[in-house]
């Protein structure tokens, strides 16, 4: 049966959700198999529509389906309290069978009394047998304040002959953090986050009933700090503006509309939210024209709804968590690791370490290996916004030391008009003097056997991909992470004139972690070679085995093709065959097979049928593709059909790591990019 843990506030302003993340995010390291469970729901929330469930479920990848998260709804408490709880308890051992852990998640005070409610979630934690984790809200409160509201909760718990496992005092104003911490030593103490409560440009167009008209839908998850009625001119409402705010205005005003985009692009100037435009009134075809020519991502939405109506409904919205994406995703778990010791948390609840790798584990794996290292790494496509957005996660999360590359006025405004924040984060650009003389001296030695010129390399090194592996090179970043917008050719071509490959390897190459629902396997090359020699396949193989257990996976390599052992011949499975015992000459201790056929490498009964002698089939861990066509059409298909995470291309060969996003890159995607950039930047 799973191990579960009962996560229950005292109050519903608690910032309950939040702290249910970061639980997750430490369940999520450590168990194989994890599901969320919410004992009681609003009644028009039983079809897929909890937010924490959805929420939980969409971020972490969680198997079970929606339903089978849900024990009963408030009007089942209510008509009947003990079938309430009989279906409470056996929904909760339906989903549980088959999990190593559940993440009991208490109910949000949505319709009774905060003492009745929190009196019926210590009944439903007894009989789930799960030990309590009590969620304190700290904001407002003064120590004496959080004493008295941890002793009742824990004294109720107690007396209900609950197990308390432990209590987190959230939204703690950052004055007193320390003072609550000394006073509750053995408690989670967390700091108030007002970006987490923020409502986002989306949320408060949903509230304002309103239409986009103009800017950037990429935009729309950027937090709101506070809103501003331009019911003033011009000159005197600058003076009121300030960084995130949205303006709510009268949409006849088009004089001070437009004024206001010029100074949301101006430098030095406050970078707005949202602009809201009341009356429904649209702004004349000429004043929109102008609005499209300044190429604004400022979103500019039109509301039916009079000025004072729609201050009041925005005024009133509280942001919700999902609402804000990966930045709020990041500032919760900020937040949460700064605040609880998740180890020890861990350690209390016994919840074993899993055999098995689920992606989300491997995922959490390389970045905590990632923040422990500290590298240094520079991302050349710096004005991009997903590598802007990603950059903010990655310096909130201590992924990595960041260097943007790129005109700095450029990239602040970009990174002004998304909300993001890049303090920590350095900028460079490229077409500076000093560092671009250096490094075209450098660029100039090192291929002054192709006749290059300083003067040549003078005019190369300003492009930022040369500038970035120049960094590299010389010891300035220690790993380099491009392709957002460039094709892979751009980014890694620099890389084979300046850094070259590691000794003893003869060509670059490249792997996929393909994660599965229950383990990572390595997919080799499916994007640098179109049609390796023996040699060249022999090379790859050896490389990906390396880079596997550089990660953490057990290397047994299957050297793929159309038939296996002695069955084929031709040209084709001969080069294969000829890869494997130069990799078995090469690496006498490295399991290898080949020539060998999927199914007979993956899967145990096959292999029993057609190897059953060998140490890689059936249970292959690094599977070599004879060519690229087969690798990029493999990946693709087991990625789709399979739903498994693909995690790269990862460069390998290189003496210092360069790493190649694809055009389609999420930030998801460019977090780990970096992550396991760092990691090989430490194995060198």
């Amino acid at each position: 049966m799973a191990q579960s843990l009962y996560l229950a506030s005292l109050d519903p302003s608690s910032g309950k959700s939040a702290v249910a993340f970061g639980v997750m995010d430490l369940l999520t390291k450590r168990a194989g198999s994890v599901a969320v469970f919410r004992p009681i729901v609003r009644d028009d929330h039983t079809a897929a529509g909890d937010p924490v469930i959805g929420l939980l479920r969409d971020h972490y990848r969680l198997p079970a389906p929606y339903e089978r998260s849900v024990g009963a709804t408030y009007t089942h408490v209510r008509d009947d309290p003990d079938g309430a709880m009989g279906r409470i308890v056996e929904r909760y051992h339906a989903l549980a069978e088959g999990h190593d852990a559940v993440l009991v998640v208490g109910s949000d005070y949505s319709d009774v009394g905060a003492s009745v409610e929190f009196t019926f979630n210590t009944r439903v934690a007894v009989n789930l047998a799960s030990p309590m984790l009590l969620v304190v809200n700290g904001r407002r409160q003064a120590p004496d304040g959080v004493d008295a509201a941890l002793r009742f909760g824990v004294g109720q718990a107690e007396a209900a002959h609950a197990t308390v496992l432990g209590a987190i005092v959230n939204r703690v104003d950052p004055a007193v953090v320390e003072q609550v911490r000394a006073a509750h030593p053995g408690a989670g103490v967390i700091a108030e986050e007002p970006g987490l409560e923020a409502p986002t440009v989306a949320e408060l167009i949903e509230a304002a009933d309103a239409t986009l008209i103009s800017g950037d839908p990429e935009v729309l998850t950027r937090t709101v700090g506070d809103v501003v009625v331009a019911a003033m001119t011009l000159p005197n409402l600058l003076t009121r503006l300030a960084d995130d705010k949205a303006v709510i205005l009268p949409g006849d005003r088009s004089e001070v509309l437009l004024g206001l985009l010029a100074a949301h692009q101006a430098e030095g100037v406050p970078s707005l939210s949202a602009i809201f435009l009341t009356g429904g009134i649209r702004p004349q075809p000429q004043i929109l024209e102008i609005v499209t020519g300044l190429d604004s991502r400022l979103p500019i939405a039109l509301v039916q709804r009079d000025t004072f109506e729609t201050a009041n409904l925005v005024g009133d919205v509280t942001g919700s968590l999902a609402a804000g994406g990966e930045r709020k995703f990041a500032l919760a778990l900020e937040g949460f690791a700064d605040g609880v010791d998740g180890d020890d948390l861990l350690d209390r609840l016994r919840l074993s370490k899993s055999t098995v790798v689920t992606p989300v584990m491997f995922e959490h794996s390389m970045l905590g290996r990632a923040k422990a290292l500290g590298k240094h790494i520079v991302l050349p496509e710096g004005a991009e916004p997903r590598i802007l957005q990603a950059a903010e996660i990655l310096m909130r999360r201590g992924v990595a030391r960041l260097t943007l590359l790129g005109e700095e006025s450029e990239v602040r405004s970009q990174a002004a008009q998304l909300g993001v924040d890049l303090d920590g984060v350095k900028i460079l650009n490229p077409g500076d003097h000093e560092i671009r003389e250096r490094f075209a001296e450098e660029y100039a030695r090192l291929r002054s056997h192709r006749g290059a010129t300083f003067e040549a390399a003078y005019d190369t090194v300003a492009d930022v991909s040369y500038f970035g592996t120049m960094m590299v090179h010389t010891g300035m970043a220690d790993g380099m992470v491009s392709g957002a917008v460039h094709t892979t050719a751009h980014t890694i071509r620099p890389s084979f004139e300046i850094i070259k490959t590691k000794p003893g390897v003869a060509v670059v190459s490249s792997v996929f972690f393909m994660c599965l629902a229950d383990r990572v396997l390595v997919y080799g090359d499916c994007a640098v070679n179109p049609d390796p020699d023996a040699d060249q396949l022999a090379d790859i193989a050896i490389s990906s085995a390396d880079t596997a257990t550089e990660f953490g996976v057990e290397p047994r390599v299957a050297m793929l093709s159309y038939s296996t052992g002695t069955s084929g011949q031709g040209e084709a499975v001969d080069k294969v065959r000829r890869a494997t015992e130069i990799v078995r000459s090469r690496r006498p201790g490295l399991p290898v097979e080949g020539p060998i056929q999927y199914d007979a490498a993956a899967d145990a009964g096959v292999a029993g049928t057609k190897m059953p002698e060998s140490q890689v089939a059936g249970k292959a861990t690094v599977f070599v593709v004879p060519d690229l066509n087969t690798g990029n059409n493999l990946y693709k298909a087991v990625q789709r059909s399979a739903g498994a995470i693909a995690v790269g291309p990862v460069l390998q060969g290189l003496r210092k790591p360069v790493n190649d996003l694809s055009r389609g890159a999420t930030v998801p995607d460019i977090v780990n990019t970096v992550a396991l950039t760092a990691i090989q930047a430490a194995e060198g």
